[in-house]
């Protein structure tokens, strides 16, 4: 029986490709993006957990019989996956002490990311890497989907079936029947291709406050960076009014609640949207014109 045996709980998760395509550079390294020495890789073996195969951060944990383990590993077995022994709640203070001493590369490594740097500054680095992989930006279920552009644009077209559109100007006709049972939901109306680059349109019903409330928003396939060149424009009306909106694009990095709550789009009041629907005021029937533009440099 393979060490663990049936005690011992599947834990594989989005970690587990870390460094799997990624292997460790001997010849680079950078300290706070400064290139220097290498670390020995003797080393990161001794600090790979044996249960998931991931770098081990402090706190690191071990058993009766000095088995390491990660913290994430800690929670999730039954027993060491060495010795078979129950994991116990001993600290192991010399790993850490090496851990802290590390220059590791980023996580990302795989996705493009080519910079090394201490254990102490690694994480915060990748909370905010550029070439982290993107979430599935369709918003209106939790799709689990994470990779690149390409592979997201693929995946939104082929699974979710989002309607893909080539310009830069748009109208959009947005009909909801009976408008005032929705309080609560979110449409991810179509992506438009325009500049080399891909755009996705939100339009979600939520309550501000005790006000039900609509908001229309523009989502950027990219990092933050790039989101910063462009700008966009939204507007709806009817019966010789109109609201209008003039925005930044924000990253898919954020997702579609972040910019919802941030209220960063154009908002419009049920009541205000029925007036601009016309009839019996029943019926929400809108449209949503747009426009997209690269920011002078």
């Amino acid at each position: 029986m393979d060490p663990g045996g049936s005690n011992y709980q599947d834990i594989g998760d989005s970690r587990s490709a870390e460094f799997t395509n990624s292997p460790f550079r001997k010849s680079t390294a950078v300290i706070d993006g400064k290139h220097g020495a290498g670390s020995n890789s003797v080393v990161h073996e001794m600090l790979k957990c044996p249960a998931c195969m991931n770098l081990m951060y402090p706190p690191i944990y071990q058993c009766p019989n000095g088995h390491a383990l990660c913290e994430y590993c800690k929670s999730k077995v039954l027993v060491c996956p060495i010795c078979c022994h129950e994991p116990g709640n001993i600290r192991c203070l010399a790993l850490e002490k090496i851990a802290e001493s590390l220059e590791l590369p980023c996580r990302y490594q795989f996705y493009g990311c080519q910079d090394i740097f201490p254990y102490h500054t690694r994480l915060q680095h990748e909370q905010n890497c550029r070439f982290r992989p993107y979430n599935c930006p369709y918003a209106e279920s939790e799709c689990a989907v994470t990779g690149d552009i390409h592979k997201l644009v693929a995946h939104l077209k082929d699974h979710h079936k989002v309607d893909m559109h080539d310009g830069c100007v748009f109208k959009h006709r947005y009909d909801i029947p009976n408008p005032q049972e929705v309080d609560n939901a979110a449409w991810m109306l179509r992506v438009f291709n325009c500049f080399d680059h891909q755009f996705c349109l939100h339009f979600e019903a939520f309550n501000l406050g005790l006000a039900p409330v609509y908001i229309a928003f523009i989502r950027f396939m990219g990092d933050d960076d790039d989101a910063t060149r462009f700008r966009y424009s939204l507007e709806v009306g009817g019966f010789g009014r109109k609201l209008t909106w003039q925005g930044v694009p924000r990253s898919i990095h954020f997702t579609h609640k972040t910019v919802r709550d941030s209220l960063d789009g154009l908002i419009i009041h049920r009541s205000m949207a029925l007036f601009f629907s016309g009839g019996d005021m029943k019926e929400l029937k809108l449209q949503l014109v747009g426009r997209i533009w690269p920011e002078p440099l």
